[in-house]
C-alpha cells in the first residue's frame, strides 16, 4: 500500500492549472524519479481536465490508480496510489481538510496548539516572575531607606532629650 502523489489543481475553462503538489518517489531509483514526478503530474492534470465539476472519479493508469474530486468552485484534488490503497481512504482524505482525515495529523495540530498556548503561558509567567523580582528588590531598598531613616532620626532626636 503506498501513496505516491497528491496535487492540487484549479480546474480552468481550457486547461487545469496546478497549484501545490507533494510526491514520494522514494520506491523509484533516483534517475526514473523525474520523469515518474512528471508522469505523474502530466496525468493528474488530464484526469482533472476531463472530470465534470461536483464529481469524483477513480482511473486505474498502469500499476496506479488515480482517484480524483472536483468540487463545485473547479478546485480539485487527485490522489495517485497503487492498487491496494484503499478508495475510501482516498476519497476521505480528498473530501476533508487533510488535517482531520488523518488521525495523528489532527493530533500533532492540537499538540502544536496546545504547546503555542503553553509557551505563551510560561512566558507570562515568566514576565509576573521578573515584575515579583522587581517588587522585592525595590522592597528591599524601602526597607533599607526605612532603617536609615529612624536611625537618622534617632541621631535627631537624642540632642534634644532633656535629662
Amino acid at each position: 500500500m503506498k501513496l505516491y502523489s497528491l496535487s492540487i489543481h484549479f480546474k480552468g475553462a481550457t486547461k487545469a492549472n496546478l497549484l501545490k503538489a507533494a510526491y514520494d518517489l522514494s520506491s523509484f531509483s533516483f534517475f526514473q524519479r523525474s520523469s515518474v514526478q512528471e508522469f505523474m503530474t502530466f496525468t493528474s492534470a488530464l484526469i482533472v481536465e476531463r472530470t465534470s465539476q461536483g464529481s469524483r472519479a477513480s482511473v486505474k493508469e498502469q500499476e496506479y490508480l488515480c482517484h480524483v474530486y472536483v468540487r463545485n468552485d473547479n478546485l480539485s484534488a487527485v490522489v495517485i496510489a497503487d492498487t491496494e490503497y484503499p478508495q475510501r481512504v482516498c476519497f476521505t482524505l480528498l473530501d476533508k481538510n487533510p488535517r482531520e482525515a488523518d488521525a495523528m495529523t489532527k493530533v500533532q495540530a492540537e499538540l502544536d496548539e496546545t504547546k503555542i498556548i503553553l509557551h505563551n503561558t510560561m512566558e507570562s509567567l515568566l514576565e509576573r516572575g521578573e515584575k515579583l523580582d522587581d517588587l522585592v528588590a525595590k522592597s528591599e531598598h524601602l526597607g533599607n531607606q526605612s532603617k536609615a531613616f529612624y536611625k537618622t532620626a534617632r541621631k535627631q532626636n537624642s540632642c534634644c532629650e532633656i535629662m
